[in-house]
C-alpha cells in the first residue's frame, strides 16, 4: 500500500508570533521519487461521480465549490493526493499524517478497502467548507458514511481555530481543537489523548463512538475517561523509535526546560511554547534531523555513537519531498491572509518559498514534474537535483547551504513584507493579478538564488575530485 510517512506541526493564533495561525506538515513518500506539483484549482460547480484511482472509492460530489490550493502528484495514475492547501475562504487542510488503528479495534471495526483514503480527502473536502469547523464535520461525516481504508491524522484551521481530526478503525474519528496558546507535533502515531464529550467547542467526534468503545470493552481506563490515543493507537515498540522521537526534538525545542525520555508515548498532544513561535521556528523543526543531539544521523556538532545516529528515523530524509507551512494571518486583509510557504526535496538543503493562496495560477515551473529529471523547467527536480548534489559532501557545503537557505529567507520576508505594502489598496480580480505575478517573481529570485548554489557546488565538487593527478604525485 503507498503511503506517505509524514511529521506535522500545528500552531495556534496566541502561540505564534504574530497572532496567525498555522498547520505545516512534511509529506515523506514512500520512496525517494515522487513528483509533486502546487497548483491552483478554479471555484466551480461541481456534480461528478468521483471514483478514486488509488483505491475505487466512489461518491457523488455535488455542490458550488470554492478556489483552492493544493500540493498533487504530478502522475495522478494512482490518485490525486492533494495533500495540502488553503482555500477562497482562508481555510487551510493538511491530510494527512499516516497512523496506525490496533488490532482490537479494526476486529470491531474494520478498514473499508475501498473507502475515503489520503489521495481523496482534500478534493472531497476543501473546496466545500468555509470555517475549519465545518472542514472537520464534512470530513467526519463522509468518513461514517463510506469508511476510510486507513488510519490518518488530517489538520485544520482558519484565521481563528486550529483542528486535529483522527480517523481509528473503519468508521470512528474525534477532533481536538489546539488551544489558542498552544502547539502540537504529530508524528505516524495518535496523539489525541482526552476527549471531552461535554465541550464541543474543543472536541468533535463519530456519532456513536462511546458507544462502539463501552459495547466492545476497548477502554481499559481506570477512572473512566476517554483517551482516544490509548483506545483505538497502536503504542508498541516500532512508535517509540520511529515516531515518539520527533515529538520529543519538537517539544525539546519549544519547552527546553521540560525533560523527557525520546521513546516515551506519554508525551502530551499540546504544550505552551515556552516563547512565541515562528514561521522560521516552524521551518526549523520541520527540516531538522535531530540537530545537536546524539541521534543527529549526519554526525553535526553531536558526540553520538554509529548506533545512536541510526536510532531514530529522523525527520529529514531522503524520503522527503513536498513540505508545506499553511500559514492564515490576522494582521492584514483576508484577502492577502493565506500563505503557502513550500519547501520542495530534501527539506534540510531547501528554502521555504512563500505564495500567496488568492491567485488565478501558480509559477510555471511549481506546475511541471515529469519523471525525466528536469531541473530548469522544475522546482521539485530543481531541488531534488540539489539534494543530489549535497549529500555526498554533506559535511563540506552544509555551511554554503545554510548561509543560502538564510538568504532565501531573509528575501522571503521583506518580499512579503514588500508585496503586502504595495497591495493593500487593491482589491478584486486587481489583488489576485497582482499577487498572482507577485508570486511568479518571488518563485523566480528564489530559483536563480539556488541556480546558483548549485552552480558553485558543482565548481567546488570539479576543483576537489579525488582523482586528480599531477606530474611527480608517484615520486
Amino acid at each position: 500500500m503507498k503511503k506517505d510517512n509524514c511529521t506535522a506541526m500545528l500552531v495556534g493564533k496566541d502561540a505564534s508570533i504574530d497572532g496567525s495561525t498555522m498547520i505545516a506538515r512534511d509529506e515523506d513518500g514512500y520512496g525517494g521519487i515522487n513528483e509533486k506539483l502546487f497548483v491552483v484549482n478554479p471555484a466551480r460547480h461541481y456534480d461528478e461521480d468521483y471514483v478514486s484511482k488509488y483505491n475505487g472509492f466512489k461518491m457523488h460530489l455535488e455542490g458550488d465549490g470554492c478556489k483552492w490550493t493544493a500540493a498533487p502528484t504530478a502522475d495522478d495514475s494512482e490518485g490525486r493526493w492533494d495533500e495540502q492547501g488553503i482555500n477562497e475562504y482562508n481555510v487551510a487542510m493538511s491530510a494527512t499524517e499516516t497512523e496506525a488503528t490496533n488490532a482490537r479495534c479494526l476486529g470491531h471495526d474494520p478498514l473499508v478497502k475501498d473507502g475515503i483514503n489520503e489521495d481523496s480527502m482534500v478534493y472531497i473536502t476543501l473546496p466545500f467548507v468555509k470555517t475549519a469547523r465545518e472542514g472537520v464535520l464534512r470530513l467526519g461525516r463522509l468518513i461514517e458514511k463510506y469508511g476510510t481504508g486507513e488510519s490518518n491524522g488530517i489538520a485544520f484551521s482558519d484565521n481563528k481555530e486550529v483542528w486535529y481530526l483522527e480517523t481509528g478503525a473503519g468508521h470512528q474519528w474525534v477532533a481536538a481543537r489546539v488551544p489558542d496558546d498552544s502547539y502540537a507535533i504529530c508524528p505516524n502515531i495518535m496523539v489525541i489523548q482526552h476527549v471531552d464529550f461535554d465541550d464541543p467547542d474543543n472536541f468533535m467526534y463519530s456519532e456513536g463512538i462511546q458507544e462502539f468503545v463501552a459495547k466492545n470493552h476497548l477502554n481499559n481506563s481506570t477512572d473512566g475517561s476517554f483517551s482516544f490515543r490509548d483506545i483505538f493507537g497502536t503504542k508498541d515498540e516500532a512508535d517509540a523509535f520511529y515516531n515518539t522521537p520527533r515529538t520529543w526534538y519538537g517539544q525539546k525545542l519549544f519547552n527546553p526546560s521540560i525533560e523527557q525520555d525520546p521513546t516515551s508515548q506519554e508525551m502530551p498532544f499540546t504544550r505552551v511554547p515556552e516563547k512565541k513561535i515562528s514561521v522560521e521556528d516552524v521551518q526549523k523543526f520541520l527540516t531538522s534531523h535531530y540537530n545537536g543531539t546524539p541521534y543527529d544521523p549526519m554526525d553535526t556538532f553531536s558526540s553520538g555513537s554509529e548506533k545512536e545516529q541510526k536510532m531514530f528515523r529522523s525527520i529529514a530524509l531522503d524520503r522527503n519531498q513536498e513540505s508545506s507551512i499553511l500559514q492564515i494571518r490576522n494582521d492584514v486583509p483576508a484577502a492577502m491572509a493565506g500563505i503557502q510557504w513550500i519547501n520542495m526535496g530534501f527539506y534540510a538543503y531547501s528554502p521555504y518559498v512563500p505564495f500567496y493562496t488568492n491567485i488565478e495560477d501558480t509559477p510555471l515551473n511549481y506546475k511541471v514534474a515529469e519523471h525525466t529529471v528536469d531541473p530548469d523547467s522544475s522546482a521539485y527536480w530543481l531541488y531534488k537535483t540539489l539534494q543530489v548534489l549535497v549529500e555526498p559532501r554533506y559535511h563540506q557545503y552544509i555551511y554554503e547551504v545554510n548561509a543560502y537557505r538564510d538568504d532565501c529567507q531573509s528575501y522571503a520576508v521583506g518580499r512579503v513584507d514588500e508585496i503586502d505594502a504595495k497591495v493593500k489598496d487593491l482589491e478584486g480580480t486587481e489583488l489576485i493579478k497582482y499577487l498572482t505575478n507577485a508570486n511568479d517573481q518571488t518563485a523566480g529570485v528564489i530559483t536563480k538564488k539556488t541556480k546558483n548554489l548549485m552552480s558553485n557546488l558543482v565548481r567546488e565538487a570539479l576543483n576537489s575530485s579525488k582523482y586528480q593527478f599531477e606530474r611527480g604525485d608517484n615520486l
